[in-house]
């Protein structure tokens, strides 16, 4: 009792100091005392009291420090007035602070008999000075918000004005911060939105917030702001409008997993509102969805998210009063949509169409019904014969959902002939694979509905061929819908595609389509669940049945069923060959002989080792199930020596038996999965083998016996051969006396240098047998590069003497040898590099040997005797281009290397005639151009005479190409057509990367100036002026001109560099004259009638129009040519630019 009447009594200035005490005793949650609590237990009089004591504090209070002094003091200085200020100011808060968690824990301890007209002028008074408090005071701001809130919720008088204060705190907090509380507490107080009124000037602020909600993910994706936001469209008929709109101008922004929720706004809004409201909605804002669901293009982003709100409102059709709507506003859009003369709005439509089947009033009786169902099969039927391919792609599509979903309403004629048109026609659209591809993507929609079984399982086998399609995504959907068909257990797929049609397919089809056929008939060949002798029993009927589909069969297999499986196949074949062995060993034994006819099994009848193909086939099986696991058998080391050990001991035995070729090859493969000690005998006789096989006749066996050596760890065996087989550099002559006494030993055996070669370019070809080539000595792999080395004298000597036999290589093995040596040195020196440095000094020296030693020679020899070595200098050179041209594409070569490379290009181009090397050349400059080794630490200087070097190389060709094409038209027409790809190619990595700097102008200039110099001539040549005609099209230019604009004109960028360089060509007076200036026009002309006619064609005629108006004193002169082109010139051009 003391407590209460002391805490009244404290509400006073005398007494605030225990005011604020008791107050702050309430935010203690270590402290018993309770504010609310005490209030519960006061009197009405002592309410009243308090509530009046509180009224005059506050006003007190205020007057003390007036609010509009506060932001002042926020903002000025500290002298010593404003410092007292400050401090008056600090205290006044505090107790308004206090005064307000009084009043706010009032609220709700107000009855109906309570006079609390003091408690409201202190809302009434918290509620004025709120946008005057400082940005500082954010708890103070807080809780008179929520009082506001409090205040509005109980509903007491001055509601709307703190409504109106409530809401307009709370919208700004929601949309400033990220906390979902502030959306939930907005949608508590969502009717204090009607206190605004719409038309007023005050309103527009609160329009543009409440219009930012609907672009806040925060709103959108909680159910209170969902349902804020739908609300929001009951507030005034004009405001939907805006709503409406700031939603589609967001729509690219948002994320599409969004859009079912915006979706749901739209449509909770249609379900509450009513009358003008409600028509607004349909008409304004869905089917505007509906109209630009139709007409939007394909490609734009907003489409997709579009037909997501429209998903949504079809995915309700079974709530009240949705399919009525859908019917009235898709009825004068939808139908018009479908026979559309655009393709693009036709699919669209019918898509949506397909989605919404079928649109109808549920208002309509029977007789009306019947007929607006089947005015829509109608419409399906037409889907499926539309011209367009997506459209008839849409038909399948809704087809198939439409008759999985109604199957047992629609009548039984419509479904089979439905399903007729599918399977017998569409499925075999020679027109378009995506529409055979939409029928088999499509059925297994039906076959989810298990009473379309029994007919599907009727038309099925007509799809076999199908199997069998040209395009792959066709055959992939048609292997899926066959998995389909066996999930479902719809039929028997093998009757659909025969056992031996799969087996081919999969035999040589890509592996999106075998890993679906090896899944498909895996438990057929595979049958995980019975018992392993199955295992082998199917194995070998598939071997037998087709011996190439039974690899691709076992190499995708690992896929579908654990390691553990494929090991287990892998000892069942192993011991069934083993028997197979043991059989033939005892097969002359009359006993053992009737004792297996008695005891005999199913792979006794299948099987024998005379059967060649069928043990070839079941090794090759069991190397490609051990590749298969080969990683899971490294890290369980129990079961790799438990299989390495049980194939050590019966690999000697099948050394033996199996001796064709087919067999010995998957048996060398085995051997070198194992380590060399687990097979000694073998691995000791690798060598002699190689060294005995003979030169011109090495077989895959042998590349195998390299592959065994390698992964044993004896590379080194093999470069010893090869060393022994290589030329040895000649040692400088000595004396007579010395020769005589030094002891010298002749290897009689045969040396075999073209099979040294073999070796060698398999060794360096092949990634794991490159990583064991060089982790050799330096010295060795040195050692080789010497010997490979010595095929340039050897190639000197046949191009200087052609009938001569060269000392230690023929033609063919001295040019293989010198590719060999040029790519070896490549890895040798990047190995052993030093300092991160690359060096290509061996690369280079070769280079350096070209241009001094063979080009010379070229330039020498004589045209008759150039004829008879032309294949020998032109493999050289093309040998040496194409691995410059990978070390470059690799990043190994700097700056200077490509500039050197460059020069000696140009070297080859004035030596050689013939133009075998463009190709090559024209890859070297993209490569050059793209090559990210062009960086900050090379100076600027090397780069510009790096790219000055390739528009030197560039103008070169084309010059050089231009040349043939006056003296070999024909040769050269073929030229140019075979460098088009490496062309294109070239122009647009200097477009792509090197957009607007100088060798992007330099190269633009020479293809400008190339067509420009050849339509000129063309133009002189012509000696009567009615064969001066424009040209129409592309066809109509000279061949070279041809080839070069037709390159152009491929990229939309380079077209558009080109015309901008050639504005710059004819301004700058690089390009003059009457005639040179038509030739510009005619490439122009032949711009503008591709897909690239735009403005900045206009822009270079208008260029071409103010140069050619300068010689417009030649329509002085007499006729002649100039002046006949001068004057159609001007005339065309003025056509186009007022076009």
């Amino acid at each position: 009792m003391e407590k209460r009447e002391s805490f009244v009594q404290a509400v006073c200035k005398e007494l605030i100091e225990d005011f604020l005490q008791f107050v702050q005793l309430d935010k203690d949650t270590s402290d018993p005392f309770s504010l609310n609590e005490l209030l519960d237990e006061l009197s009405r009089k002592q309410k009243e009291e308090l509530w009046q004591r509180l009224k005059n504090l506050l006003t007190a209070t205020l007057l003390e420090s007036p609010v509009d002094r506060w932001q002042m003091v926020e903002v000025q200085g500290e002298d010593d007035m404003e410092v007292e200020h400050g401090f008056k100011m600090k205290n006044s808060i505090k107790i308004i602070h206090a005064i307000t968690s009084v009043i706010l824990a009032s609220v709700s301890v107000i009855s109906e008999n309570s006079n609390f007209e003091a408690l409201l002028e202190c809302a009434v008074i918290l509620n004025g000075i709120l946008y005057a408090l400082p940005e500082s005071e954010r708890k103070l701001q807080s809780s008179i918000q929520d009082l506001c809130v409090r205040w509005w919720e109980k509903g007491l008088p001055a509601k709307e004005d703190m409504g109106k204060t409530a809401f307009i705190m709370l919208l700004r907090k929601s949309l400033e911060t990220k906390a979902g509380t502030d959306v939930c507490r907005i949608w508590r107080i969502h009717q204090a939105l009607y206190c605004f009124d719409y038309d007023l000037e005050e309103s527009r602020d609160i329009k543009d917030k409440l219009l930012e909600c609907f672009i806040s993910v925060n709103y959108i994706k909680k159910e209170e702001g969902r349902r804020f936001l739908s609300f929001l469209f009951n507030w005034n008929i004009n405001f939907i409008k805006m709503i409406h709109d700031t939603i589609k101008n967001q729509l690219q922004g948002l994320q599409k997993s969004l859009m079912v929720h915006i979706a749901e706004i739209y449509f909770r809004a249609w379900k509450k509102a009513s009358g003008k409201i409600l028509e607004t909605i349909e008409n304004d804002c869905i089917q505007d969805f509906m109209f630009h669901g139709i007409h939007l293009p394909r490609k734009s982003p907003v489409h997709s998210k579009v037909r997501e709100v429209l998903s949504y409102f079809h995915q309700q059709k079974l709530r009240q009063g949705v399919e009525e709507m859908l019917y009235r506003l898709y009825k004068p859009i939808l139908w018009r949509g479908l026979k559309a003369r655009n393709s693009e709005v036709r699919s669209n439509a019918a898509l949506l169409f397909v989605e919404a089947f079928p649109i109808r009033d549920p208002n309509f009786s029977a007789m009306e019904m019947d007929s607006e169902i089947q005015k829509q099969f109608e419409e399906l039927y037409s889907l499926l014969e539309d011209p367009y391919p997506m459209v008839r792609s849409i038909g399948i599509l809704g087809v198939c959902k439409i008759t999985c979903k109604y199957w047992e309403m629609m009548p039984p004629a419509i479904l089979i002939d439905l399903l007729k048109k599918l399977i017998g026609e569409l499925a075999f659209d020679t027109s378009s694979a995506d529409v055979r591809c939409s029928v088999f993507k499509c059925l297994p929609i039906i076959l989810d509905n298990k009473m379309s079984h029994p007919l599907l399982e009727q038309l099925f086998p007509g799809l076999r061929y199908s199997l069998h399609d040209n395009s792959e995504k066709v055959r992939v959907a048609f292997v899926d819908l066959l998995l389909k068909i066996k999930a479902s257990r719809a039929a028997k797929f093998w009757k659909i595609c025969p056992m031996e049609d799969i087996l081919v397919r999969l035999e040589m089809d890509s592996r999106p389509v075998c890993r679906r056929l090896v899944n498909l008939i895996f438990t057929s060949f595979l049958p995980v669940n019975q018992p392993e002798e199955v295992w082998c029993e199917r194995c070998v009927t598939l071997v037998q049945m087709n011996h190439a589909a039974a690899r691709k069969f076992y190499q995708y297999a690992c896929e579908y069923t654990a390691c553990s499986n494929i090991a287990k196949l892998i000892h069942v074949i192993r011991q069934c060959l083993n028997a197979c062995i043991q059989r033939a060993v005892h097969e002359h034994q009359e006993t053992q002989e009737e004792q297996e006819k008695e005891n005999e099994t199913v792979l006794d009848k299948m099987l024998s080792v005379d059967d060649v193909a069928s043990m070839a086939g079941l090794l090759e099986v069991i190397v490609i199930l051990w590749k298969s696991i080969y990683r899971s058998l490294e890290n369980n080391k129990e079961a790799k020596v438990f299989t390495i050990n049980k194939f050590a001991s019966v690999l000697p035995q099948y050394l033996k038996v199996f001796k064709d070729e087919r067999c010995k090859i998957p048996l060398f493969i085995l051997m070198s999965f194992m380590p060399a000690s687990a097979v000694p005998l073998f691995s000791c006789g690798v060598i002699s083998v190689l060294r005995n096989q003979e030169e011109g006749v090495a077989g895959r066996s042998y590349y195998t016996l390299l592959d065994c050596l390698c992964s044993w760890g004896q590379v080194g065996h093999i470069l010893e051969l090869i060393d022994d087989w290589l030329p040895e550099e000649r040692p400088r002559a000595k004396s007579n006396m010395a020769s005589k006494r030094k002891v010298q030993i002749h290897d009689t055996r045969p040396v075999k240098p073209e099979l040294a070669l073999v070796y060698m370019e398999y060794l360096l070809t092949h990634p794991k047998n490159r990583e064991c080539l060089l982790s050799a000595p330096r010295k060795k792999l040195n050692h080789l590069l010497k010997a490979l080395e010595m095929s340039k004298a050897d190639l000197e000597s046949l191009l200087q003497s052609p009938g001569e036999k060269s000392p230690n290589f023929s033609q063919v093995s001295a040019l293989r040898a010198f590719s060999l040596h040029c790519r070896l040195s490549i890895h040798v020196q990047h190995k052993f590099c030093l300092e991160g440095k690359t060096h290509l000094s061996i690369l280079e020296d070769a280079g350096f040997w070209l241009e001094s030693k063979v080009l010379p020679l070229i330039r020498d020899q004589e045209e008759e005797h150039l004829k008879l070595q032309r294949d020998a200098y032109q493999q050289i050179i093309q040998t040496y281009l194409t691995v410059c041209k990978d070390v470059i594409m690799v990043g190994l070569g700097d700056v200077k290397f490509q500039t050197q490379l460059l020069q000696q290009s140009l070297g080859v181009m004035q030596a050689v005639k013939g133009f075998f090397y463009v190709s090559l050349l024209l890859g070297i400059l993209k490569e050059v151009t793209g090559s990210s080794l062009i960086q900050k630490t090379d100076s600027d200087e090397e780069v510009t005479a790096l790219f000055d070097k390739v528009q030197e190389v560039f103008q070169k060709m084309l010059e050089y190409i231009a040349r043939s094409f006056r003296t070999q038209p024909e040769e050269g027409l073929r030229l140019l057509y075979s460098v088009q790809t490496p062309l294109h190619e070239f122009i647009t990595t200097i477009q792509s990367w090197h957009e607007d700097t100088p060798v992007h102008r330099g190269i633009l200039s020479t293809l400008i100036a190339a067509p420009v110099v050849e339509i000129s001539h063309q133009l002189r040549k012509v000696s009567d002026i009615k064969e001066l005609t424009l040209p129409h099209c592309l066809s109509d230019l000279p061949p070279f001109s041809r080839c070069l604009v037709g390159i152009i004109i491929k990229s939309s960028n380079v077209v558009r560099s080109f015309l901008d360089e050639l504005k710059a060509c004819v301004r700058s007076g690089d390009i003059e004259g009457i005639v040179c200036l038509t030739a510009v026009l005619h490439i122009i002309l032949v711009i503008n009638t591709g897909k690239h006619g735009s403005s900045k064609v206009k822009e270079a005629a208008a260029t071409v129009y103010r140069k050619l108006k300068t010689f417009m004193e030649i329509t002085l002169e007499e006729d002649s040519t100039e002046r006949f082109l001068y004057e159609s010139s001007m005339r065309t051009l003025g056509e186009l630019l007022n076009s």
